[in-house]
């Protein structure tokens, strides 16, 4: 995006160090991508219609305007406004009215699909893409506009939007090294933010898989979530975004995705993606 603006936010020199150095270990070394997880299908509903192997991006709602306009020159231009969420996860507050995503913008990869399709909530924008990472929502053109195809964050830089809640990681727990993944992850937050730079971003903590898949004994398995976890929770501070730690609200006392929630093992049935709309709801910032 060339001539976009070119503040950054800042960052918090060593928020990462011991976390990074506690957590090398549990990644392994296999492969430098893992393979995109699918999207949900839901046994209640025909496979036809929700099966996609290359799902478009979409957009969905009306675009809601900026709480504030631009800039004068008055005002001036030279520092972020001011950030005011909390440090580390955000904590529980009172419900929210749905009108509260009014202004929100969902983006991510198959879940944010599943959460489009089954958590009731009837407001708010949608931007995902099956096998999205925090890679190919930069240039993997999946959402089409009409005329021509464009990423996930180009999609959204056309979108006003007061907050932004993203869900990635789950495609990425292959990738051989957590460096990558905390380095591409700030990365979109630093374009969203030229893009938006009024616009509050939550980070979502990536959702636990089940015992079954577990079982599987592949690379996506709740130790490596974990870790990535704790990236993703250490990203919120030093860029000063959100950590909305959903995943707390879906892992069952094994540390695993109950039975009950989801369809396949990683995707969340409509009575899990309930429960996410109710995080979200009662963890507002």
């Amino acid at each position: 995006m060339a001539g976009k603006r070119e503040k950054k936010a800042g960052r918090r020199p060593g928020a990462l160090a011991v976390v990074m150095a506690a957590m090398l270990v549990l990644v392994s070394t296999e492969g430098s991508r893992g393979s995109a997880v699918s999207s949900p299908v839901s046994p209640l509903e025909e496979p036809a219609a929700l099966l996609r192997t290359e799902k478009p991006a979409e957009v969905t709602g009306p675009a809601a305007p900026l709480s504030e306009g631009p800039l004068t020159e008055e005002e001036g231009e030279t520092e972020e406004p001011e950030r005011t969420v909390p440090a580390g996860p955000v904590p529980e507050s009172e419900p929210a009215a749905d009108t509260y995503f009014d202004g929100a913008v969902f983006l991510g990869d198959s879940r944010t699909e599943g959460f489009y399709l089954y958590s009731g909530l009837k407001t708010g924008q949608y931007l995902y893409a099956v096998g999205a990472t925090v890679e190919s929502v930069f240039s993997k053109p999946v959402w089409d506009r009409g005329t021509e195809k464009v990423s996930l964050l180009d999609a959204l830089a056309e979108l006003d939007c007061r907050r932004v809640y993203l869900m990635l990681g789950v495609n990425e727990l292959g990738w051989s090294k957590i460096e990558n993944f905390h380095d591409q992850y700030a990365l979109v937050i630093d374009r969203i933010r030229e893009d938006h730079p009024e616009a509050e971003i939550a980070l979502q903590s990536i959702l636990p898989v089940s015992s079954r898949q577990e079982a599987k004994g592949t690379y996506v398995n709740n130790r490596r979530i974990e870790a990535y976890n704790q990236v993703i929770a250490a990203l919120a501070e030093e860029k000063g975004c959100a950590f909305v730690n959903v995943a707390e609200a879906v892992t069952g006392e094994d540390g695993c995705l109950p039975a009950n929630l989801n369809f396949d093992g990683v995707h969340l049935n409509p009575a899990g993606c309930r429960i996410w709309l109710d995080y979200l709801r009662t963890h507002t910032f």
